[in-house]
């Protein structure tokens, strides 16, 4: 009887028209940002729950609007003065409701995932788990908002709460990482772990997962908050009420216990597999992350061309290249990390972006002229001296044989540093450029900058 009820209440009520709204607004957001997953399935799991921020006061609303139906047709009493228990008749309703969410966020991933199956080289499991939160979040969301329509049956509930849960998902969490930030951008502490109550993320590197144990704490936390959900729904005393706010209570309290601080950053693994080394060995070793597999064929052509390059120039030039596995800098906890310098014959380069279609978009030109500047850098730890990017260019303008191209934040004092420079190393015997500029490099990969400031001449008091 009750799955009768179920399949009416999915075909007639209002949840399969949220569920479809869910699933049209879901596919509208994933078509605008398709680049911001394509290839990688954990930043697909990042932006499923990154758009519940969207999803979930829409969820809160439509499950306001389904709750305010007995009121809307004017059958509260009718049905109150009926033998039957009001959860009898709220759980089908609920379920149909939780169904619809939930099939339209699965869905939506699916329809993701089209993008990412043909262009991810790597599949981490902890993906799937970090997107599932999803689902009882919505669930979460429809409960609550069905409760709060039959508390309050009015016009305008349904809009508060999309307010409400916007503010509480989209905007709280960026009020309280700023609060941790000072003037310089610089963390001066740690976010306090009930942040991680709210289930939305945003920014996590390439390179990182999320822990599995803050998955289960926060599906253990939207699971009690959506029990509270039902059980406000189906409640009729003054107690039953009181004994409802129990279950999200003490999910709320575990959760904070033993969730970690530091918001997203906090949660936020290294995964050791999705780091592992790709290499090409079909003439000098050219490397990527296992996590950016799909980019080696594009960058092995502009990294054996640079590494030629600086084999016509300089002496022990470097003879592999290979991408650097730091966390970005925004995806750090606000700890530094300790340098690993990599060894004399090896150039270290960042990633290149990622187009639309899940390739490396090389269109700006910018990618072999960074292939060259890697042969300048080491990581040291520290910050570099003030002229050392200029001194960089310079030294990269000599490899690429070409004069230093002024850029658009350049002091006019700068271009012409730059320029002077050149001319000046150039003008040199070829036997004498080698020499100077292999002991340039020799200080960079020994962390001392005089060689390649050297190479500039004095700024003019």
């Amino acid at each position: 009887m009750t799955g009768r009820i179920l399949r009416i209440e999915l075909r007639r009520s209002a949840a399969l028209s949220i569920g479809l709204l869910s699933l049209v607004i879901g596919a509208v957001l994933l078509l605008t940002a398709t680049q911001s997953f394509v290839g990688r399935w954990m930043q697909l799991a990042i932006f499923s729950r990154s758009m519940l921020m969207v999803s979930l006061p829409f969820a809160l609303a439509g499950g306001a609007w389904l709750g305010q139906r007995d009121a809307r047709y004017r059958v509260n009493e009718l049905f109150a003065s009926t033998l039957r228990p009001r959860w009898q008749r709220v759980v089908p309703t609920a379920s149909a409701l939780a169904v619809a969410v939930a099939t339209a966020y699965v869905l939506v991933f699916l329809i993701a995932a089209g993008w990412v199956v043909p262009t991810a080289g790597y599949f981490p499991a902890s993906a799937i788990v970090v997107a599932a939160v999803g689902v009882p979040a919505l669930v979460a969301a429809g409960w609550l908002g069905m409760a709060a329509g039959r508390a309050v049956p009015r016009v305008v509930t349904a809009p508060i709460l999309a307010v409400v849960g916007f503010f509480l998902v989209g905007l709280v969490p960026d009020f309280v990482t700023m609060a941790h930030i000072d003037a310089s951008l610089t963390r001066v502490g740690r976010e306090p772990s009930a942040l991680l109550l709210v289930p939305t993320f945003n920014g996590l590197d390439d390179f990182q997962t999320i822990a599995t144990r803050v998955s289960l704490l926060q599906t253990l936390w939207l699971m009690s908050l959506a029990a509270t959900g039902l059980l406000l729904l189906g409640a009729v005393r003054r107690r039953a009420i009181a004994f409802a706010v129990l279950p999200a209570v003490l999910g709320g309290a575990v959760a904070v216990a033993l969730l970690p601080v530091g918001g997203t950053r906090g949660a936020a693994v290294v995964d050791p597999v999705a780091i592992e080394l790709v290499c090409d060995d079909d003439g000098p070793q050219v490397c990527v992350a296992r996590a950016h597999a799909t980019l080696l064929p594009d960058v092995v052509g502009p990294a054996r061309q640079a590494l030629g390059m600086m084999a016509a120039k300089l002496p022990n030039a470097p003879v592999r290249a290979v991408q650097s596995r730091q966390i970005a800098y925004w995806g750090r906890l606000g700890v530094s990390a300790a340098p690993t310098r990599h060894a004399d014959d090896t150039i270290v380069f960042d990633a290149p972006a990622i187009d639309p279609a899940g390739r490396a978009d090389l269109s700006d030109g910018q990618f072999l002229p960074s292939l060259l500047e890697a042969a300048w850098l080491q990581d040291c730890g520290d910050q570099p001296e003030p002229d050392e990017p200029l001194a960089r260019m310079v030294a990269t303008a000599w490899l690429s044989g070409q004069p230093p191209t002024p850029q658009r934040w350049w002091e006019p004092a700068d271009i012409e540093r730059a320029q002077s420079a050149y001319q000046a190393l150039v003008g040199l015997p070829q036997a004498e450029q080698r020499d100077r500029m292999a002991a340039a490099r020799e200080a960079a990969m020994d962390c001392r900058s005089d060689g390649l400031l050297a190479i500039l001449p004095a700024e003019k008091p």
